[in-house]
């Protein structure tokens, strides 16, 4: 494996690979109230291509923000937003990673970033029709797929979410 651990946070990171349309999102929307059904606090680093406006225009946060703030707290009695501006496209995903609590994680969880160096797991759906990832990806350590394959690595039910919890929970032990 290809992964200099240095630069990930010292709990375990585990990605999801995949081409878009394969069912990250879907997945994990399954797969998370399962993991903390057995007990493990989820982190989730979830990537986009698109530029996003999680603050309201016209409230105090937003108008502090577009004031110059580099990075403004917005904290409820619920949640708190940490919003980070990157005004020359800087933002280093592994520094990002720092950023999280892992006091009271136990897992990061990474929706995309397929080609950063990190442990992952493959999705991959027969009707979306695109090439494995895992023969060219040293970092993927297992695939999760709808079809059966002969492959090195560990294969995984696409859609037995219980399975790959179990996978998971595994991981996070030998971590």
């Amino acid at each position: 494996m290809t992964i200099n651990s240095s630069i990930l946070p010292n709990i375990p990171v585990l990605g999801f690979a995949a081409f878009s349309g394969t069912g990250k999102t879907t997945l994990l929307e399954s797969l998370i109230p399962e993991l903390i059904r057995q007990g493990i606090r989820v982190g989730v680093y979830k990537h986009s291509h698109h530029v996003i406006e999680q603050d309201q225009p016209g409230k105090d946060s937003f108008r502090l923000r577009k004031a110059g703030a580099s990075q403004t707290l917005l904290a409820t009695p619920e949640r708190a937003i940490l919003t980070t501006e990157f005004p020359d496209s800087s933002a280093d995903f592994y520094h990002l990673l720092q950023q999280f609590d892992t006091e009271n994680l136990d897992v990061i969880l990474i929706e995309g970033c397929k080609e950063k160096h990190l442990p992952k797991i493959e999705l991959h759906r027969h009707e979306i029709t695109r090439p494995w990832l895992y023969p060219d990806d040293p970092d993927i350590i297992a695939v999760a797929t709808d079809v059966t394959i002969d492959c090195r690595l560990p294969c995984l039910n696409l859609n037995d979410v219980v399975q790959i919890a179990e996978f998971i929970q595994q991981y996070i032990r030998n971590f």
